[in-house]
């Protein structure tokens, strides 16, 4: 990847020629982008969308697909589960926060069955079933999914309701909420150029954002904004500068990307004046295969628990990276090893196989005693009580667990296909530029920089400290075509 040009906003009036004019420019064709572009058409826009890849899709076609939704929608419904607007608000004030934006949140879950509408309507579907037992990823079609809202601490905040609403598609279905998305966007009328690089915001004489200038073939060109600009380039986890400045936690770890989350769009919006939010909030993941870690331990390189295994897994992931030491293993007994179906174990098998727990903790690294303190701590409760008092793990995954014990290794990643030579951790960001609910940019005095939205990872979105997946995808969807439509006006 090319080292980041300078962004700098360029002014209006030295622009000699456009190439083109149009109401509505959306930089960046994934989901928010896509997103934006279909409601700015919709609402009567000529509208011209600007991809630097060849073809639509973004880090949205390369993601799980999940999509947060609920309040009662209909495969909710069909798999016999009650949902409200406010239960959903709950828990996600809770696992995205501390700190999530509960204004943004609200309308999110006001507006959460309509919005799954929305995507049935752009030709989505999704099977009335429901997976049943923590993961990534689902192998199947299943079209709903926990994420961690049965899990303590909350499914004592609000009532638990499965809302990971899945395409018809089998394991990463990105691809095809992506292909949806920019179908429908075209058939709306948005026209995209690929292969346009856009290299900085054109801004008049009184502070109005009216186009960008680009590179498109080799050559330098620009184009003009009659109504707006709507940046949806994505986050910046792939520009080591920023991470260095704002999330360092990343360095070192994998990227979950395209390979073109370099902040450009972040950048020339602060350039230009805008302010930014959040910008050390990430999220991680972790490769520790959840079917395993809930029937035996999450410990870190103290052989410690460190939380309930059965909350959503982007959450031990984050608890890991960023208050553990490392490295970090799931401990699991045969038993618990075996009960797992082949096919959900992902080839994933283990590094370190011992009779005892000493000789286990022993080629491991960890501290004399401590693992099998760790163990028979869990254990006691596990078999006498049929509780975890310290991380209240559900009693659905609790049982003792009996030699022989395997001690998997999360830097081997999913399939063994790592071999060990990454970290095992992988991750994102969530910070962006400042906007409102309507997708408007913000100064640092909290004033639009009019003629200028965001939506997507480019922006600070619904996200405190914490993540579930389906809220990228969501939130991107969601809030992207809110600054479609208000940038169309």
């Amino acid at each position: 990847m090319s080292a980041p040009g300078p962004v700098a906003p360029v002014r209006a009036d030295s622009v000699s020629r456009f190439d083109a004019e149009v109401d509505v420019l959306v930089v960046g064709f994934g989901c928010a982008g896509a997103a934006a572009a279909f409601e700015a058409a919709e609402a009567g826009a000529d509208v011209l969308v600007l991809e630097r890849a060849g073809a639509a899709g973004g880090s949205s076609a390369l993601s799980g697909g999940e999509l947060y939704l609920g309040g009662g929608t209909p495969v909710q419904q069909a798999c016999g589960f009650e949902d409200s607007a406010d239960d959903m608000f709950a828990y996600l004030t809770a696992a995205l926060g501390p700190g999530a934006d509960e204004e943004k949140l609200r309308l999110y879950c006001d507006g959460s069955t309509e919005h799954f509408r929305w995507f049935t309507e752009r030709g989505l579907t999704f099977e009335p079933s429901l997976w049943d037992a923590p993961t990534w990823m689902p192998t199947s079609r299943d079209g709903l999914m926990w994420l961690g809202e049965n899990a303590w601490p909350y499914n004592e905040l609000a009532r638990p309701a499965p809302r990971g609403h899945r395409p018809a598609t089998e394991s990463y279905g990105g691809w095809l909420v992506m292909d949806k998305l920019a179908a429908a966007a075209r058939t709306a009328g948005a026209r995209c150029h690929t292969d346009t690089r856009v290299a900085a915001l054109i801004v008049d004489d009184d502070g109005r954002v009216v186009g960008v200038t680009a590179r498109r073939y080799g050559e330098d060109v620009a184009y003009r904004a009659r109504r707006g600009v709507v940046l949806t380039t994505g986050g910046f986890v792939d520009n080591e500068e920023m991470l260095a400045d704002h999330a360092p936690h990343l360095l070192g770890h994998g990227k979950v990307s395209d390979g073109l989350d370099d902040g450009d769009g972040i950048r020339m919006a602060a350039a230009a004046g805008a302010a930014t939010r959040r910008m050390a909030v990430t999220q991680a993941a972790l490769t520790a295969l959840p079917a395993l870690a809930v029937r035996g331990m999450l410990v870190n390189g103290h052989g410690q628990r460190f939380i309930n295994e059965d909350v959503y897994p982007g959450l031990f992931s984050v608890a890991a990276l960023r208050t553990q030491p490392g490295p970090y293993w799931v401990i699991v007994d045969e038993e618990g090893y075996e009960s797992v179906p082949p096919a959900e174990r992902w080839g994933v098998v283990p590094r370190f196989a011992e009779e005892t727990l000493g000789e286990l903790e022993a080629v491991l690294g960890m501290p004399e005693g401590a693992l099998e303190s760790t163990v028979a701590t869990y254990n006691r409760h596990a078999e006498y009580g049929g509780e975890d008092p310290y991380f209240h793990k559900d009693a659905r995954w609790l049982r003792p667990l009996k030699g022989p014990f395997a001690a998997i290794d999360p830097k081997q990643g999913f399939s063994g296909g790592d071999q060990g030579k990454g970290t095992g951790m992988s991750g994102f960001t969530l910070g962006g530029l400042h906007t409102d609910v309507h997708g408007a940019v913000l100064d640092h005095s909290g004033r639009v920089l009019p003629g200028l939205f965001a939506a997507g990872r480019a922006s600070s979105g619904i996200h405190g400290e914490g993540y579930v997946s389906g809220t990228s995808l969501g939130d991107g969807t969601f809030f992207g075509r809110r600054a479609g439509r208000a940038a169309a006006r």
